[in-house]
């Protein structure tokens, strides 16, 4: 079963995550930010993975820890979920329109993170969240899930449609990269022989 659990305990944030890569798309998400939990949702929806989050933090400070925290505990769940990636894809990519915005995500699940990130926000909040919090959240997420992940936003004015295209993006490239390929045998998707 590709599952795991995982608990990130600090002075900044409490949180636990669990995830399902085989999942049918449930959402379970409480961060205390609202507009965070809604890219949560769609992250579980369009990858149709099974997601549970719970996050407490110092949101009366502001949502920096809390957001770039549960970056890191949902990266790990999913790395520990996929374990030696035997038999995935490795690769996925999606191109998202949602009207006028167009946005562009590719990754490769290879445990080398790394993240290129061309996306402008021309206000600096959405709802109560900071708009430049979302670099840092694909920044946690990639590094700590082993992503080599690319976002690009093609073009688009308004800056939910922006940032929604690229959770939703994300949620199917990584669907297609860790879908288990039966072509694969259950071998690593690699001349090294690991990931």
């Amino acid at each position: 079963m590709r599952r795991a659990t995982v608990e990130r305990n600090t002075k900044e944030t409490r949180i636990a995550v669990s995830v399902d890569l085989d999942g049918s798309g449930t959402a379970d998400v409480a961060t205390g930010i609202g507009f965070l939990d809604h890219m949560l949702d769609q992250l579980a929806r369009h990858g149709l993975f099974d997601i549970k989050v719970r996050a407490e933090g110092d949101l009366h400070i502001d949502f920096h820890h809390t957001t770039e925290d549960v970056g890191i505990a949902l990266g790990q769940a999913f790395a520990q979920a996929a374990g030696d990636r035997k038999g995935i894809t490795r690769w996925g990519d999606a191109l998202i329109p949602m009207d006028e915005t167009l946005t562009r995500v590719a990754l490769d699940a290879s445990n080398r993170p790394y993240l290129i990130w061309k996306v402008v926000f021309t206000r600096p909040k959405l709802g109560d969240m900071d708009t430049e919090l979302f670099k840092e959240w694909f920044q946690a997420f990639a590094q700590n899930a082993g992503l080599t992940l690319h976002i690009e936003n093609l073009y688009g004015e308004n800056n939910h449609h922006i940032v929604e295209s690229c959770f939703k993006g994300l949620a199917r490239a990584l669907r297609a990269a860790m879908t288990l390929d039966p072509r694969q045998a259950g071998s690593v998707p690699s001349t090294k022989g690991v990931l």
